[in-house]
């Protein structure tokens, strides 16, 4: 790669999306010397899905790999037992073994979508931090004090307001800290919540007598709610969504987000961007982007006529999941919870009195509000629960 090329792509790694580079200078002459760099990055399969706020930092990786280096992630199947706090008011619940193993099936498939899965170096923490004895464990905790673990900003606040911090909560950045020496590891990235375990990366392993790694990490997305984006908040945005459900969560979002998420999420011109007056045209825009890097071009404009067509046109999708019911009517509050349409009687009963819920059969449209409505069984009866489902109803 020529001068030219290589300060490109050094800028786009080192800047947009970035939040902090420990140490620069020393991440810029690694990258520069032409060695081969050991990027680590990990996940704890908290959930069997991955959101596309975890998928910036997989983006990120992939530039690191079109450049040669090798991407070494780690399946955190040892660590999603412990429970990352980082960015918790509470203990993260720990996961069983079998719901690790349940989680994880589809994550290689999953971040297939993005990276070149047959240059991944895949590993599971498990192989290393089972195998830890006791010594060890305790040889590695000398190299913290309880006031650091304690003083981070989320334990801080816990013990200030007299809530309980596990100590197995404590631990967490020992046994992340320790991956990193584990696989060698020149670079890691991932979230601003994670700066706290990859400095314990940095000093476990100077202490182990190996090169501290270099540190990026960068800015976290915001969920749907205005929060975080996280698996156990449910405010998601999966990269496996299907495209109409992927196009229509974008255009929910609030307008103050649009921008955020054409920095973290596309590579889109930020300046052309901008130049969008009109805050729906920018979300239609974003929305497209984001669809075409997830499922290609022609399923990003068939989501975006197809949302045009349900919130524009007010018509009904043509493709709509059917639900058959045997009898002649049905009361509302049972069609939603009895064929799962919605998680709980007590969902449709809010949904219900919130106006969410609407039938239409041919031109005629009502909103249910009466959670003791019946509701008649005829040809072409379609039922729109919450803003974006959609059920044909058929006997």
């Amino acid at each position: 790669m020529d001068k030219k090329n290589l300060k490109l792509r050094l800028s786009e790694i080192l800047t947009r999306g970035v939040a902090e580079v420990i140490e620069r200078r020393s991440l810029e002459n690694k990258l520069k010397s032409g060695r081969k760099l050991r990027i680590k990055h990990g996940i704890d399969p908290t959930g069997p899905n991955i959101h596309i706020g975890r998928a910036i930092q997989f983006w990120k990786l992939k530039k690191f790999q079109d450049m040669g280096h090798k991407i070494v992630f780690i399946i955190g199947d040892f660590t999603a037992q412990i429970g990352d706090a980082s960015d918790k008011q509470a203990a993260r619940k720990p996961l069983t073994a079998a719901e690790v193993s349940k989680n994880m099936k589809s994550y290689s498939e999953q971040i297939g979508k993005i990276l070149d899965i047959s240059k991944v170096e895949l590993r599971h923490n498990s192989e290393w931090l089972s195998e830890l004895s006791a010594k060890e464990l305790v040889d590695l905790a000398m190299n913290f004090s309880a006031q650091q673990l304690i003083q981070r900003r989320n334990f801080k606040e816990r013990w200030d307001r007299s809530k309980e911090i596990g100590l197995h909560e404590l631990l967490y950045p020992i046994f992340q800290g320790y991956d990193s020496v584990a696989v060698k590891a020149d670079v890691e990235i991932g979230g601003t919540d994670q700066i706290f375990n990859f400095i314990a990366g940095r000093k476990i392993q100077e202490a182990l007598g190996q090169k501290p790694q270099d540190i990026i990490t960068y800015k976290m997305l915001t969920g749907l709610d205005g929060r975080k984006m996280s698996t156990s908040w449910g405010n998601v945005i999966m990269i496996n969504d299907e495209p109409d459900e992927m196009f229509g969560k974008i255009m929910s979002m609030h307008d103050e987000q649009i921008m955020e998420y054409f920095e973290l999420c596309t590579d889109v011109d930020l300046d052309h961007v901008k130049k969008i007056k009109n805050p729906r045209d920018a979300k239609a825009r974003l929305a497209f982007e984001i669809v075409k890097i997830y499922h290609g071009q022609a399923a990003a404009r068939q989501a975006a006529a197809s949302f045009d067509k349900v919130f524009r046109n007010r018509e009904v999708p043509d493709k709509m999941p059917e639900v058959s019911i045997a009898d002649s009517e049905i009361n509302i509050i049972d069609l939603l919870s009895d064929k799962g349409l919605v998680s709980s009687k007590s969902e449709a009963r809010r949904l219900v009195e919130q106006g969410g819920i609407e039938v239409k059969i041919k031109d005629k449209r009502e909103k249910i509000k009466d959670i003791n409505q019946m509701v008649e069984i005829g040809e072409g009866l379609v039922l729109k629960v919450g803003k974006r489902k959609f059920y044909q109803i058929k006997k």
